[in-house]
């Protein structure tokens, strides 16, 4: 019977690992963890104590820090892979899996699928024929060396991008390698493992090619098992269900999908929400159940499709079913700083990226060309923007992989304030009060349309207080909303003053706090 060695990839929620690795390897299974070196010692610690008891779990020898569209994602893999090879003779496979996914068949059922389908699982389509890739970059990914995270380093990531496509750098694709792309979910038999590992020992020039690839989870594996592996001993699939909304994010399931998750041909699935604690139970205690039929019918992807749909084509006003009741989360933060000088809300954001290290965007509501990732074409325009404020700022979370972060508004965005307010998540607002001179007002009515080169001195001095009495308004409205977590910074206060708002607001110790407040130049207009 089948023996199956789970490989899994995690960075966070150590109980959730743990259970994870209690409840897999209770039938019998194996287990090796790779937890990413850049998490807190204290929950790998934590992991470590709790499963050291267990034969049928093991570590990577060696934990390296993971960053998404990188190669470490592959070494971290690799590293666990071999660990499981070394410490589990036994293992007939090898499954690929995240701390997002939960089995959703029995284990019974498992392996007697495993045991009937004496094949290697995974989704290898070819790179520049199939249309795997919907939008972005395609053969960039492989012809040019991306040496930087693009995440963490963005400005650098494209300036090398555009430097190496201005001197022609471009460099060829190893000719033996038809490269494939697919899903990073596989499940593979140890033959394979044992082939593959043994390639990457004696092809130092394939693994430095895809070492500077950009996203190599998606082609590594991928082409090594295509060009390893008979094609009629590979299923090209996945058997992780996992589904992308057209703006390309992971669908999350959650307490009320249980008995479609059952019903679909996969044997795990991916996400499942932190909150759907009825659905893991549930789960949990089917993965050891005996003799549970199941009735495959399949329809996952299609139902999706066609509820989707009814927000698009007849029913242009309905609510598209994966936003009803949509939150951006309870674990998460949502810090926003509402500024009329925006230049001065900037700075303010500059100072704090570099003292926190939060992840901060500028005023994406309101200004069209603010730096924004690729998610999908939800980005492209402010009314796009406006009208999925909650599934974008969800996906910006997922793309920076933080639970907390910061953007920009102008006070004129009251709607959007009220908006996120009330979502389930915890927001801070932190208004900057300035102070309005009149050169000031005069620029800000001509950047606005409502003065000119041309426009007289009597016509402007009967504007400008109407001018400022708006922007007094508009502050008036946001203390009206009364909204729970209200903090403010003034220009004319002192720095600790202000040091203290902030404290409140990043919730950061009070010299974090004053070495933003102590920054002479945050309001020089």
């Amino acid at each position: 019977m089948a023996k199956i060695a789970y490989i899994l990839l995690c960075h966070k929620d150590p109980d959730a690992v743990i259970r994870q690795a209690e409840r897999l390897t209770a039938v019998g299974d194996y287990m090796s963890i790779h937890f990413d070196a850049s998490a807190k010692p204290a929950h790998f610690k934590e992991i470590k104590e709790a499963l050291a008891n267990n034969p049928n779990v093991t570590f990577a020898k060696k934990r390296i820090k993971c960053g998404w569209g990188e190669w470490s994602l592959v070494q971290a893999t690799l590293n666990a892979v071999q660990s499981a090879v070394d410490a589990f003779p036994r293992a007939s496979h090898f499954y690929m899996l995240s701390g997002d996914c939960m089995a959703i068949k029995s284990a019974e059922y498992t392996h007697h699928f495993l045991d009937n389908n004496d094949a290697d699982f995974i989704e290898s389509f070819d790179y520049f024929e199939s249309d795997w890739i919907k939008t972005g970059w395609k053969e960039e990914r492989l012809i040019y060396r991306h040496f930087v995270n693009e995440r963490e380093h963005k400005k650098l990531f494209y300036f090398l991008f555009e430097a190496q496509k201005k001197l022609g750098l471009e460099r060829t694709i190893p000719d033996d390698l038809q490269i494939m792309i697919g899903s990073q979910w596989w499940c593979l038999r140890r033959q394979t493992i044992e082939w593959l590992l043994k390639f990457v020992r004696q092809r130092k020039d394939v693994v430095r090619f895809f070492r500077t690839t950009w996203i190599p989870d998606e082609t590594f594996f991928q082409t090594l098992v295509r060009h390893l592996v008979p094609e009629q001993e590979i299923r090209s699939r996945t058997l992780t269900f996992l589904m992308f909304t057209d703006y390309g994010m992971p669908v999350t399931f959650y307490n009320d999908h249980y008995e479609l998750l059952l019903s679909q041909d996969y044997l795990f699935a991916r996400k499942i929400s932190p909150e759907a604690q009825d659905l893991k139970r549930r789960l949990g205690l089917l993965y050891v159940a005996q003799g549970v039929q199941f009735q495959i019918s399949n329809e996952g992807r299609s139902l999706f499709q066609f509820l989707s749909g009814r927000g698009r084509d007849g029913r242009r006003f309905a609510t598209r079913f994966w936003e009803t009741e949509s939150t951006l989360g309870r674990e998460r933060e949502l810090l926003i700083v509402v500024c009329k000088k925006w230049h001065v809300a900037k700075r303010v954001l500059e100072r704090i990226r570099q003292v926190t290290n939060v992840p901060a965007i500028e005023y994406l509501f309101n200004e069209e060309d603010t730096p924004l990732p690729d998610l999908g074409g939800i980005q492209n325009t402010l009314e796009k923007r406006h009208r999925h404020r909650r599934a974008l700022m969800r996906m910006l979370f997922d793309y920076f992989e933080t639970d907390k972060l910061i953007i920009c508004m102008d006070p004129a965005n009251l709607e959007l304030l009220n908006d996120f307010a009330a979502d389930r998540s915890v927001t801070r607002i932190m208004e900057i009060e300035c102070q309005f001179s009149d050169d000031y007002l005069t620029g800000h009515a001509m950047r606005v349309g409502l003065a000119g080169d041309q426009t007289s001195t009597d016509t402007l001095e009967r504007l400008l207080p109407t001018i400022r009495n708006d922007m007094v308004f508009e502050s008036d409205r946001i203390r009206d909303a009364q909204f729970e977590h209200l903090t403010r910074m003034r220009e004319v206060s002192s720095p600790d003053a202000n040091a203290d708002a902030l404290t409140q607001f990043l919730a950061v110790p009070n010299d974090k706090a004053l070495e933003i407040a102590q920054t002479d130049y945050l309001f020089a207009d």
